[in-house]
Protein backbone atom coordinates (compact mmCIF):
# COMPACT_ATOMS: atom_id res chain seq x y z
CA UNK A 1 0.00 0.00 0.00
CA UNK A 2 1.16 3.47 -0.92
CA UNK A 3 -0.27 7.25 -0.40
CA UNK A 4 1.05 8.62 -4.18
CA UNK A 5 3.52 10.99 -2.23
CA UNK A 6 6.32 10.35 -4.30
CA UNK A 7 9.27 9.94 -2.06
CA UNK A 8 12.54 10.53 -5.02
CA UNK A 9 12.99 10.80 -8.27
CA UNK A 10 14.85 7.76 -9.66
CA UNK A 11 16.33 6.61 -12.96
CA UNK A 12 16.49 3.65 -15.09
CA UNK A 13 19.75 2.06 -15.10
CA UNK A 14 19.17 -1.10 -17.55
CA UNK A 15 16.67 -3.40 -18.67
CA UNK A 16 17.13 -7.20 -19.23
CA UNK A 17 14.55 -8.62 -21.42
CA UNK A 18 13.17 -12.22 -20.23
CA UNK A 19 10.45 -13.47 -22.97
CA UNK A 20 7.10 -11.89 -22.39
CA UNK A 21 8.98 -10.35 -19.04
CA UNK A 22 11.76 -7.76 -18.06
CA UNK A 23 13.86 -6.97 -14.90
CA UNK A 24 14.43 -3.26 -14.32
CA UNK A 25 17.34 -1.95 -12.62
CA UNK A 26 16.67 1.26 -11.09
CA UNK A 27 18.85 3.61 -9.81
CA UNK A 28 17.85 4.91 -6.39
CA UNK A 29 18.17 5.50 -2.87
CA UNK A 30 18.76 1.84 -1.47
CA UNK A 31 19.25 3.11 2.45
CA UNK A 32 16.74 0.69 4.62
CA UNK A 33 15.62 -1.38 1.14
CA UNK A 34 15.14 -4.97 2.42
CA UNK A 35 15.14 -7.77 -0.46
CA UNK A 36 11.04 -8.72 -1.24
CA UNK A 37 9.80 -5.06 -0.21
CA UNK A 38 7.36 -3.08 -2.49
CA UNK A 39 8.59 -0.20 -4.35
CA UNK A 40 6.15 1.28 -6.27
CA UNK A 41 7.84 2.49 -9.71
CA UNK A 42 5.38 5.10 -11.67
CA UNK A 43 2.41 3.89 -9.37
CA UNK A 44 3.44 0.08 -10.35
CA UNK A 45 3.56 -1.80 -7.47
CA UNK A 46 7.36 -4.28 -7.48
CA UNK A 47 9.12 -6.00 -6.01
CA UNK A 48 12.77 -5.57 -5.24
CA UNK A 49 14.86 -9.04 -6.35
CA UNK A 50 18.53 -7.40 -6.14
CA UNK A 51 20.31 -4.17 -4.27
CA UNK A 52 23.88 -3.17 -5.99
CA UNK A 53 25.78 -0.19 -5.70
CA UNK A 54 22.87 2.29 -5.27
CA UNK A 55 20.63 0.73 -7.66
CA UNK A 56 18.04 -2.19 -7.08
CA UNK A 57 16.22 -4.27 -9.76
CA UNK A 58 12.71 -5.57 -10.00
CA UNK A 59 10.87 -8.11 -12.21
CA UNK A 60 7.97 -7.11 -14.57
CA UNK A 61 5.79 -9.87 -15.64
CA UNK A 62 3.94 -9.79 -19.39
CA UNK A 63 0.65 -8.99 -17.62
CA UNK A 64 2.07 -5.80 -15.87
CA UNK A 65 4.11 -4.52 -18.99
CA UNK A 66 0.55 -4.52 -21.13
CA UNK A 67 -1.26 -2.69 -18.36
CA UNK A 68 1.00 -0.13 -17.90
CA UNK A 69 3.35 2.04 -19.70
CA UNK A 70 6.53 0.28 -17.80
CA UNK A 71 7.06 -1.78 -20.97
CA UNK A 72 8.15 1.94 -22.89
CA UNK A 73 10.90 2.56 -20.49
CA UNK A 74 14.66 2.95 -21.87
CA UNK A 75 17.70 3.33 -19.84
CA UNK A 76 18.35 6.80 -18.58
CA UNK A 77 14.50 7.33 -18.32
CA UNK A 78 13.44 9.00 -15.13
CA UNK A 79 11.11 7.44 -12.76
CA UNK A 80 8.82 8.25 -9.76
CA UNK A 81 9.55 5.87 -6.56
CA UNK A 82 7.99 5.53 -3.58
CA UNK A 83 8.27 2.85 -0.92
CA UNK A 84 5.32 1.14 0.70
CA UNK A 85 3.61 2.96 3.57
CA UNK A 86 4.25 1.64 7.26
CA UNK A 87 1.11 1.97 9.94
CA UNK A 88 2.95 4.34 11.50
CA UNK A 89 3.31 6.60 8.48
CA UNK A 90 0.98 9.88 7.75
CA UNK A 91 -1.85 9.02 4.72
CA UNK A 92 -0.07 12.31 2.87
CA UNK A 93 -1.93 11.30 -0.41
CA UNK A 94 -5.04 8.77 -0.33
CA UNK A 95 -4.61 4.83 -0.31
CA UNK A 96 -2.68 3.60 -3.43
CA UNK A 97 -2.43 -0.01 -3.89
CA UNK A 98 0.16 0.42 -6.95
CA UNK A 99 -2.76 -1.66 -9.49
CA UNK A 100 -2.67 0.29 -12.65
CA UNK A 101 -6.13 0.62 -13.56
CA UNK A 102 -5.78 2.42 -17.38
CA UNK A 103 -3.27 4.08 -19.08
CA UNK A 104 -4.10 7.26 -20.42
CA UNK A 105 -2.35 9.85 -22.81
CA UNK A 106 -1.30 13.74 -21.80
CA UNK A 107 -3.32 15.80 -23.75
CA UNK A 108 -1.90 19.29 -23.17
CA UNK A 109 -0.10 20.96 -20.54
CA UNK A 110 -1.01 25.20 -19.42
CA UNK A 111 1.62 26.92 -17.55
CA UNK A 112 0.45 29.67 -14.57
CA UNK A 113 2.75 31.30 -12.78
CA UNK A 114 3.36 28.81 -10.26
CA UNK A 115 1.84 25.96 -11.43
CA UNK A 116 0.85 23.91 -14.35
CA UNK A 117 -2.39 23.28 -15.28
CA UNK A 118 -2.17 19.33 -17.34
CA UNK A 119 -5.63 17.58 -19.11
CA UNK A 120 -5.45 13.85 -19.33
CA UNK A 121 -7.35 11.59 -21.49
CA UNK A 122 -10.02 9.05 -19.30
CA UNK A 123 -11.09 6.01 -20.67
CA UNK A 124 -14.50 4.98 -20.61
CA UNK A 125 -13.43 2.25 -18.51
CA UNK A 126 -12.77 3.95 -15.68
CA UNK A 127 -14.30 7.18 -15.86
CA UNK A 128 -17.13 6.23 -13.05
CA UNK A 129 -14.88 6.39 -10.32
CA UNK A 130 -13.48 9.55 -11.03
CA UNK A 131 -15.26 12.85 -9.73
CA UNK A 132 -14.04 16.30 -9.71
CA UNK A 133 -12.18 17.33 -6.19
CA UNK A 134 -11.57 13.45 -6.20
CA UNK A 135 -7.99 11.97 -6.00
CA UNK A 136 -6.56 10.04 -8.50
CA UNK A 137 -2.76 8.17 -8.79
CA UNK A 138 -1.16 9.41 -12.42
CA UNK A 139 2.64 7.90 -12.55
CA UNK A 140 1.98 6.78 -9.24
CA UNK A 141 1.45 10.59 -7.79
CA UNK A 142 -1.64 11.32 -5.59
CA UNK A 143 -3.41 14.53 -7.08
CA UNK A 144 -6.73 15.78 -6.92
CA UNK A 145 -9.26 16.16 -10.29
CA UNK A 146 -9.84 19.62 -11.00
CA UNK A 147 -12.20 19.79 -13.37
CA UNK A 148 -13.28 16.33 -15.90
CA UNK A 149 -16.32 15.96 -18.98
CA UNK A 150 -19.35 15.37 -17.33
CA UNK A 151 -20.85 11.90 -17.38
CA UNK A 152 -22.65 10.32 -20.13
CA UNK A 153 -22.13 9.44 -23.74
CA UNK A 154 -18.97 11.36 -25.55
CA UNK A 155 -21.06 10.73 -29.26
CA UNK A 156 -18.13 9.34 -30.94
CA UNK A 157 -15.84 11.31 -29.90
CA UNK A 158 -13.79 8.81 -27.75
CA UNK A 159 -12.36 8.89 -23.92
CA UNK A 160 -13.26 11.71 -21.93
CA UNK A 161 -10.43 13.80 -19.96
CA UNK A 162 -9.86 15.06 -16.46
CA UNK A 163 -7.82 18.32 -15.44
CA UNK A 164 -5.07 17.97 -12.41
CA UNK A 165 -3.00 21.45 -11.65
CA UNK A 166 0.94 20.58 -10.47
CA UNK A 167 2.32 22.79 -7.68
CA UNK A 168 6.02 24.02 -8.01
CA UNK A 169 6.71 20.64 -5.11
CA UNK A 170 5.01 18.11 -8.13
CA UNK A 171 6.77 19.98 -10.25
CA UNK A 172 10.32 19.66 -9.23
CA UNK A 173 9.82 16.26 -7.83
CA UNK A 174 8.06 14.17 -10.21
CA UNK A 175 8.58 12.89 -13.67
CA UNK A 176 5.33 14.84 -13.71
CA UNK A 177 7.60 18.11 -14.38
CA UNK A 178 8.63 17.63 -17.63
CA UNK A 179 6.22 14.95 -19.30
CA UNK A 180 4.83 16.49 -22.72
CA UNK A 181 1.32 16.08 -24.49
CA UNK A 182 1.02 12.88 -26.16
CA UNK A 183 3.12 10.85 -23.82
CA UNK A 184 1.49 8.18 -21.34
CA UNK A 185 0.80 7.44 -18.06
CA UNK A 186 -0.31 5.43 -15.59
CA UNK A 187 -3.46 5.77 -13.74
CA UNK A 188 -5.32 4.22 -10.45
CA UNK A 189 -8.55 5.29 -9.58
CA UNK A 190 -9.60 5.48 -5.98
CA UNK A 191 -10.00 1.67 -4.81
CA UNK A 192 -12.70 3.08 -2.57
CA UNK A 193 -15.04 3.76 -5.43
CA UNK A 194 -14.65 0.31 -6.81
CA UNK A 195 -15.92 -1.63 -3.44
CA UNK A 196 -18.02 0.78 -3.05
CA UNK A 197 -19.68 -0.06 -6.26
CA UNK A 198 -19.15 -4.18 -6.17
CA UNK A 199 -20.98 -3.78 -2.87
CA UNK A 200 -23.89 -2.00 -4.57
CA UNK A 201 -24.34 -4.45 -7.36
CA UNK A 202 -27.28 -7.12 -6.86
CA UNK A 203 -26.74 -10.66 -7.58
CA UNK A 204 -29.56 -11.88 -9.42
CA UNK A 205 -30.93 -14.22 -7.13
CA UNK A 206 -31.54 -11.64 -5.02
CA UNK A 207 -33.59 -9.64 -6.98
Amino acid sequence: MFTGIGAELGEVAGIDHHGDAVSLTILGSTDGVALGESIAINGVCLTVTGILDGTFTADVMGETLSRSGLGALAPGDPVNLERSVRLADRMGGHLVQGHVDATATIISRTPAEYWDQVRITLPDGIARYVVEKGSIAVDGISLTVSALTPPGPKDGTGDGWFEVCLIPETLKRTTLGSRPPGEVVNLEVDVIAKYVERMLIVPEGDK
